[in-house]
């Protein structure tokens, strides 16, 4: 504790114990029973739940940067980063200014969780995984090692994406005015999955329950309880009955 600079205006819930050479700006609220690591930064005004682990050298709270010739980040008055209760964040991890956690989430070492960003409850949020600006992830989910969401993606309830897939949000590749007015990012509908190095160009939609075969490009739309494979990928066949999200007895 003596090795931390603590704002005298934080408010820490009592059994809270930090590492060595923490840093806790103005105005941050810290739940009761959390353990912070070595070397954090938590920015002013942060908002973190009870029992919340938060490993080393990771920063929460973080403003965004601009680059002059930046396409989508703006110049905005942001909330407080919000962390709710119960959440492990692992070792290196930067979540920004303006976005929201809920409970019992999982960030592992290395990902990087943007600006106006929400993520449900109970998902996993895996090794190196980078999720942009405006984006909403929904509970249950699961991204694995290296997946990378674009900015503008909605991911509904029980989405699951394997390691190092793409999604993508700009048809113009950075070229053209045009592209201004087409930005759009993917989405995936409840219980949809993507495979390994599967690739999802912009503005594409997986369907409830569809599955995108590891490898393959969406180029259109994935249908409901279909399995497409390929690039550019085709419908193959329907997902197996039994693999369904309404036949897994999960509770909601």
């Amino acid at each position: 504790m003596s090795n931390s600079v603590i704002d005298k205006t934080a408010q820490v819930g009592s059994g809270t114990k930090y590492g060595n050479f923490c840093v806790v700006g103005a105005d941050v609220s810290i739940g009761a029973d959390c353990v912070i690591g070595n070397n954090v930064i938590i920015h002013d005004g942060t908002i973190i739940g009870d029992k919340v682990r938060i490993d080393d050298n990771s920063v929460i709270g973080k403003f965004p940067m601009k680059a002059a010739n930046s396409a989508v980040t703006k110049e905005q008055d942001l909330p407080p980063a919000n962390i709710g209760s119960d959440c492990i964040i692992g070792t290196s991890v930067i979540i920004y200014r303006g976005a929201k956690l809920g409970d019992k989430i999982l960030v592992a070492d290395l990902s990087t969780v943007r600006e106006n960003v929400t993520i449900g409850d109970f998902s996993i949020i895996g090794r190196g995984v980078a999720i942009e600006n405006q984006c909403k992830i929904g509970k249950y989910c699961k991204l694995e090692t290296n997946v990378y969401i674009t900015a503008y993606s909605e991911l509904e309830d029980r989405v699951f994406v394997a390691p190092g897939a793409i999604t993508s949000n700009d048809n113009y590749v950075g070229r053209t005015q045009e592209r201004f007015k087409h930005f759009k990012g993917v989405i995936v509908k409840k219980g949809g999955r993507i495979g390994a190095n599967a690739t999802i160009l912009p503005g594409k939609t997986v369907g409830a329950d569809g599955l995108v075969a590891a490898g393959a490009l969406l180029s259109k739309d994935c249908p409901e309880k279909k399995i497409v494979i390929g690039s550019p990928a085709k419908v193959l066949r329907d997902v197996p009955k039994e693999q369904l999200l309404e036949n897994q007895g999960w509770e909601e």
